[in-house]
């Protein structure tokens, strides 16, 4: 079976081929936590495919503690208050034993986004997914600060995410604008129409999968 968000971009690529898939993953990403009620992300083209892949290794690894995200979050020039705003992204979506060894969704909800996250983690007892990276924002002094912060106000929450979000997007990446703000022109908003449409592909599949899997 053939992944319905890949059919639409390769679609939209073909219509488009200017338009790189670093851009259209990236864009996709951004509008799906906006439709599920997220936070707006300032998002900027101009990034370019590679057809070399780094090596493995780079992303954490979801059995360790509160070391091991910051030697992976730290040397990309992210904070500690990074790594627990991107961690709050887990508001969406489910875990599959077949792709991570864990299984289920960290909050009720999985196709909203939302601070739930931070409020199940403080939560003592609960049925729903906890990694042992989750576990670690709340048991670092430091992280938990925060967890607590957002778990109380949603709005700070989405502020931080959507800065550390568009930070992280922009690695290695100088924006065309580099430091100054891009108002909206028709290209980044025709880009974003794009977004939408990818996103949304994204969002019905995953409903759908959820939906399948509690009729089982």
């Amino acid at each position: 079976m053939i992944c319905v968000p890949f059919l639409i971009s390769e679609q939209v690529k073909a219509r488009h081929p200017k338009i790189t898939y670093a851009d259209l993953y990236q864009l996709a990403g951004v509008v799906a936590v906006e439709i599920t009620g997220g936070p707006i992300i300032d998002f900027v083209p101009g990034r370019k495919d590679s057809i070399d892949s780094p090596e493995e290794g780079r992303l954490p690894d979801a059995k360790q503690g509160p070391s091991h995200l910051r030697e992976v979050f730290h040397r990309m020039g992210l904070s500690d208050k990074d790594i627990v705003a991107l961690s709050g992204g887990h508001t969406l979506g489910r875990a599959h034993p077949e792709r991570s060894g864990f299984e289920g969704p960290w909050t009720k909800d999985p196709l909203k986004f939302d601070n739930s996250y931070f409020m199940e983690l403080l939560k003592e007892e609960s049925k729903l997914l906890k990694l042992p990276t989750d576990k670690a924002l709340v048991e670092d002094p430091k992280f938990r600060h925060y967890v607590e912060v957002y778990a109380k106000d949603e709005d700070a929450f989405f502020t931080d995410y959507a800065a550390s979000h568009k930070k992280l997007s922009e690695l290695g990446f100088c924006p065309p604008s580099c430091g100054f703000k891009v108002t909206a022109n028709p290209k980044t908003l025709a880009l974003r129409v794009v977004g939408v449409a990818i996103a949304t592909g994204v969002v019905l599949l995953s409903y759908f999968y959820e939906v399948h899997r509690r009729v089982k």
